[in-house]
């Protein structure tokens, strides 16, 4: 069933949202089209916030996903500087920041998720700072510089990516992380000990098992980071990055299913018929793992965009799609593909000395998921032997010398 007439309210205009309005007119949506966006520009992609945008390669208007006429073009009334701040599901409205309400017959969530802050003494302190958003860029691009001294506080993609760019950028640059490795939660050892002597070859010093207990200042602006050993990391800014929570108090209010993040269907429905959830915000099917999951990045907030629009102008549901991820960091491009669930085996293709490897994630004879350094086909054949559920011989995936088309054959 669709209802090409319908007045769909889209609350956030990120890559999940932005995407969404586009594809509801494209897929033949003639009604009434909302797109509300806290931020004050049209959408635009975030990955490059870490790696361009920090490094003067990119701007807001090289970032947008479609031009601000575009949205006036195809009637889709797009609001921003506005924010959402409550839904009725009875009276279908949501209410918005400054008070006004207004009335829909689908809604579509996609608020994304937010920076987790440390609830540290200091937390408030000027050159504290995070990387969510255009404008948080701008603030950390001009933190950056010869002779600027930047503490990262956290050792995950994004605090890498911002380490890589501030040290492109002349600043000295320490990495601060509580755990006894870089990316403990998302990759295996290998590829930390991989990146953290790429880093350090780069001139990145990194203080591993050190816990942030106090950012201390002087006249309002922080100076340093206190450890919980004592020390104090001396720093003219620091970058939190230590994970991102769910934006969902809008669904959780409206007693819609809420599970780390909103529960949404394959069609990216939620517990209420007329309320969509897709992106950073949306605990999702994941069908290739049979379990739920919530993903925050973009071919996620693509797909789910699909999925919604799919399902409110009455197409068929989008084939699955292997989820999959990309951080880029000096010359060094990592491609990952699916995710590291219920794996008995690592199995690393190649050298990693070359900085051109992949690292194989298997459960049995079947592979989980793929972290690919430099290498483009282990990343594509990867993909498809996760989605395809093939078997592979781990004796041809381990010898570089047998090509992956061969390996997937």
């Amino acid at each position: 069933m669709s209802d090409l007439a319908a007045h769909v309210v889209i609350l956030g205009a990120g890559h999940a949202g932005g995407t969404a309005a586009a594809l509801l007119r494209q897929y033949g949506h003639e009604g009434q089209i909302t797109l509300i966006g806290e931020e004050p520009i049209a959408p635009y992609q975030r990955p490059p916030l870490s790696k361009g945008w920090l490094k003067g390669e990119a701007d807001a208007d090289s970032l947008v996903l479609k031009p601000l006429e575009f949205y006036a073009e195809h009637n889709i009334d797009f609001r921003p500087n506005v924010r959402a701040v409550s839904l009725n599901r009875g009276a279908k409205t949501v209410t918005l920041s400054g008070g006004s309400t207004i009335s829909y017959d689908i809604a579509i969530l996609a608020t994304g998720a937010r920076a987790i802050s440390l609830p540290i003494p200091g937390a408030d302190l000027d050159g504290v700072m995070f990387l969510r958003t255009a404008a948080d860029a701008e603030t950390l691009k001009a933190a950056m510089g010869p002779g600027k001294r930047l503490a990262v506080v956290g050792g995950g993609y994004i605090g890498l990516e911002v380490a890589a760019s501030g040290r492109a950028l002349g600043a000295e640059v320490v990495v601060l992380e509580r755990e006894s490795r870089l990316l403990a939660r998302v990759a295996c050892e290998a590829l930390s000990v991989f990146f953290k002597q790429y880093h350090e070859q780069q001139g990145v010093t990194f203080e591993l098992n050190a816990t942030a207990v106090e950012f201390e200042g002087k006249d309002a602006r922080v100076t340093g980071v206190k450890l919980g050993d004592g020390r104090t990391i001396a720093c003219d800014a620091v970058v939190v990055g230590v994970g991102a929570a769910p934006n969902d108090e809008i669904a959780r209010d409206a007693g819609l299913d809420v599970a780390r993040g909103v529960v949404v269907d394959l069609d990216a429905r939620t517990s209420d018929l007329a309320i969509f959830a897709i992106g950073d915000v949306a605990h999702r099917p994941m069908p290739i793992y049979d379990r739920m999951f919530r993903m925050e990045s973009v071919p996620n907030a693509l797909e789910q965009a699909k999925q919604a629009a799919s399902a409110i102008t009455g197409r068929p549901q989008p084939a699955g799609e292997v989820p999959w991820q990309w951080s880029d960091q000096y010359d060094l491009k990592l491609q990952i593909a699916g995710y590291a669930f219920d794996v008995d085996e690592v199995l690393v293709r190649g050298d990693p000395t070359s900085a051109k490897f992949a690292v194989f994630h298997l459960k049995g004879d079947l592979v989980q998921a793929v972290e690919a350094i430099n290498s483009p086909p282990e990343f594509m054949m990867g993909k498809q032997l996760i989605l395809g559920r093939r078997p592979v011989s781990k004796a041809r995936l381990a010898d570089p010398s047998v090509s992956m088309k061969e390996v997937a054959a």
